[in-house]
């Protein structure tokens, strides 16, 4: 017969993996106990008879405070072996409580982020508030405005009395004279309004479009400019150019032309520069030159969803006035600055939440507001591709959107009218 005999620590059946191999080493750690003090009373003493005898006589004792077993290693893998099987037998309900305390602080977290959330940015206003806000808003931005505010007309003409007699006599004596130049240096605190007047002209823009100024800005002292005697253009000559064509072009006649340019005959050449009087830059042209010509703050994809002017208020439905435009757009969409200036201010308002305010050039002054974030600093310098904040929904609002205002000399202006 064949015996065959199974060795193992005890007589407990195991499944495969990791909690039999726990339960054996456990089981393995306490048989090894068992029998170490097992051999311990096995080895009995030599009792003499005095030590019988003083066994055998009661007598009193203070009772032994229980002696305590001293920490082995073999006690450290026994304990470890008992957590790894708890584990094992209950990782089920540690893994659920785990996640179940995830669970419960993710909760708390986000209820208490989209309380602050809401009441910081999407909560309406008190309307006994509103007006004030406005108000300071308005003293604000007048404190901006231009104390030099340029006395020209759209078209670049100055508005002075004395420009306009200069204006006369100059179409007097316009086409009896040639025209010439003169060099002028420019000095600390001129203007182009300034010089133009100091030189006799009656329009910014001739000295502007003869020297290729491209931003009146940019002018500095002890930069040289070329100043003619009379207002008009110069005109380089194309391809396919006549003296005939360009009289027409520009309603100047052509013994005019002939006069002021000191031609001897009307053939020209390509590249040959003419002196058209009277002639002056286009709107766009001029305004791109003295930095009033505003671009779209938005260059990505948008819809205006409310227009300068009267309408009904989003939120309450009472009749209200809109300061400026709306244009609706992803929060985190980029604000560029929509004309070249300086930043005047960055704040929070109530109404238009996470705001900023822009200085432009001759009394202007541009304001972004329900920005989700400001990246403008006060003071710094920007211009058409500076990125100066990021669209949200802060302050009074409905939704995402970028609030845009525009004020000429701390006066609201509709932003449509000077959008390119």
């Amino acid at each position: 017969m064949e015996i065959i005999s199974y060795v193992g620590y005890d007589s407990k059946k195991y499944k495969n993996g990791f909690n039999s191999k726990a339960n054996r080493f456990t089981a393995w750690v306490s048989e090894r106990t068992k029998t170490s003090r097992k051999l311990k009373k096995e080895k009995n003493p030599i009792i003499t008879g005095f030590s019988a005898t003083a066994r055998e006589k009661p007598s009193v004792q203070v009772a032994a405070k229980p002696a305590s077993s001293p920490l082995t290693f073999r006690k450290i893998l026994s304990k470890t072996g008992s957590f790894v099987r708890c584990l094992e037998e209950n990782a089920a309900k540690v893994l659920i409580s785990i996640l179940c305390v995830i669970l419960v602080s993710g909760i708390a977290a986000g209820a208490i982020y989209a309380s602050f959330w809401f009441k910081n940015y999407t909560s309406p206003v008190c309307f006994e508030n509103t007006q004030k806000e406005i108000e300071l808003l308005d003293k604000l931005l007048l404190s901006y405005a231009s104390d030099t505010a340029e006395g020209y007309l759209s078209d670049g003409t100055l508005t002075d009395p004395e420009s306009q007699a200069a204006l006369a006599a100059s179409l007097d004596s316009l086409f009896t004279q040639p025209v010439t130049f003169k060099e002028y240096r420019v000095k600390h605190g001129d203007t182009i309004s300034g010089i133009t007047k100091k030189f006799g002209l009656s329009n910014i823009s001739t000295i502007i479009a003869v020297n290729n100024i491209e931003n009146v800005r940019l002018i500095t002292a002890g930069k040289k400019l070329r100043i003619p005697s009379t207002d008009g253009l110069i005109y380089r000559v194309q391809r396919g150019n006549s003296l005939q064509g360009l009289s027409v072009k520009f309603s100047v006649p052509l013994e005019k032309l002939l006069d002021i340019n000191e031609l001897e005959s009307a053939e020209l050449h390509v590249g040959q520069e003419l002196f058209i009087p009277g002639a002056r830059m286009g709107t766009n042209d001029l305004l791109q030159a003295l930095g009033e010509l505003f671009k779209n703050p938005i260059h990505a994809k948008f819809r205006y969803t409310s227009m300068f002017g009267p309408r009904l208020d989003p939120i309450t439905g009472a009749k209200s006035s809109h300061t400026g435009i709306d244009l609706a757009c992803p929060t985190g969409t980029a604000i560029f600055a929509s004309c070249p200036g300086t930043v005047a201010f960055v704040g929070y308002s109530n109404i238009f939440g996470n705001y900023v305010i822009l200085k432009h050039a001759n009394g202007y002054q541009s304001l972004y507001g329900h920005m989700s974030k400001t990246l403008a600093k006060k003071g710094q310098i920007v211009d058409q591709n500076t990125k100066i904040g990021l669209v949200g929904s802060t302050g009074y609002s409905t939704g995402p959107h970028l609030h845009f205002t525009v004020y000429k000399n701390g006066k609201l202006v509709d932003p449509m009218s000077v959008l390119k």
